[in-house]
């Protein structure tokens, strides 16, 4: 059963679903960006896939039908119909990644700075997409990283891990915080796509959310990758529901898609570590379907397309509305 636009953006915009004991997932939590910490589950209907965290007393519930199929629930409603996808390291399909899950900055809408996680050497790295090609679903690399230490020493460990993995012959994306030639560096270990978030485009909020950090640099590594890696390598998250300026946020999406960034529509996590640090406010069904559609219509006026992703958000589809492949 297809899961349509409308549907997505619905659940999305919830963001949590409650298990029944049955489904309750194993194994080991996200450590990826705003979420880090907490359990997940993928739903795919049709063609379509959604992340959902795990809570209790969430207004959406997970039902089991016949076979595997199962049904998401809303005030004893039924609104989607699928199966649940397991994912392989963090999401379906990819060895996702977290290298350094800990990291200097202190971006107010982020758990990994609160968690202060381990960091991966090299030889784990490389165990773990091993063990994840033996299960023979992998297709993808994903490696993404907070920043231990400094920007740079990051970027030249994830480098260093890019140039390890190529002996698997898959597609590589990385996503960093990015440092003097970056850009570079990681496309000369070997990565395909690069990712450098911006995640707030409201100049006057970003400093209040993202201390420390400069959005100008930001946009001017991703003018410098967009200029390496080519059309439809280079991704940004801009995450939505911060209090931001809605003109800010458009204008934003229309400058990094003139760039030939490609801009991840990325819901606010309102994490229960950071609460009441910043307004975190999850956007609604409605806001979300118009800003993808914006982002949708960007794309096509700059030639860009979402559906030759090779690894990241936009190959997983599951936190975000992706256009060209899911409207």
């Amino acid at each position: 059963m297809a899961m349509d636009p409308v549907t997505k953006a619905r659940l999305i915009s919830c963001g949590r679903i409650e298990l029944p004991e049955v489904f309750r997932p194993e194994g080991p939590v996200s450590t990826a960006g705003p979420g880090a910490g907490e359990r997940n589950v993928f739903f795919r209907g049709g063609q379509s896939r959604v992340r959902l965290s795990v809570a209790e007393g969430s207004p959406l519930k997970l039902a089991e039908l016949e076979g595997d199929e199962v049904a998401i629930l809303l005030e004893d409603a039924e609104v989607a119909r699928g199966v649940l996808e397991r994912p392989l390291l963090h999401c379906p399909r990819q060895a996702y990644i977290t290298v350094s899950e800990r990291c200097i900055y202190d971006c107010k809408f982020c758990a990994v700075p609160k968690l202060s996680g381990g960091v991966k050497p090299k030889e784990r790295v490389v165990e773990m997409v091993a063990q994840a090609l033996d299960t023979g679903e992998l297709e993808a690399i994903s490696l993404t990283s907070g920043v231990e230490r400094t920007p740079e020493e990051e970027v030249a460990r994830v480098a260093e891990i890019v140039k390890a993995l190529r002996k698997f012959d898959l597609p590589i994306g990385v996503s960093v915080t990015p440092a003097e030639r970056s850009s570079r560096i990681l496309q000369e270990a070997g990565a395909d796509e690069i990712k450098y978030n911006v995640e707030c485009l409201d100049p006057v909020l970003f400093e209040r959310v993202c201390p420390g950090v400069s959005l100008e640099k930001i946009k001017a590594a991703l003018a410098d990758a967009a200029g390496r890696f080519g059309k439809n390598r280079v991704f940004s998250n801009v995450i939505v529901g911060l209090g931001e300026s809605e003109i800010a946020l458009r204008e934003g999406i229309e400058e990094l898609a003139e760039m030939g960034v490609l801009p991840v529509i990325r819901a606010v996590y309102p994490h229960p570590l950071r609460v009441g640090e910043v307004e975190m406010v999850r956007p609604s069904p409605e806001r979300l379907l118009d800003l993808a559609r914006h982002l949708r219509r960007a794309l096509d006026v700059h030639r860009l397309r979402g559906d030759v992703a090779e690894t990241g958000c936009y190959r997983c589809t599951g936190c975000d509305l992706i256009p060209h492949r899911d409207l």
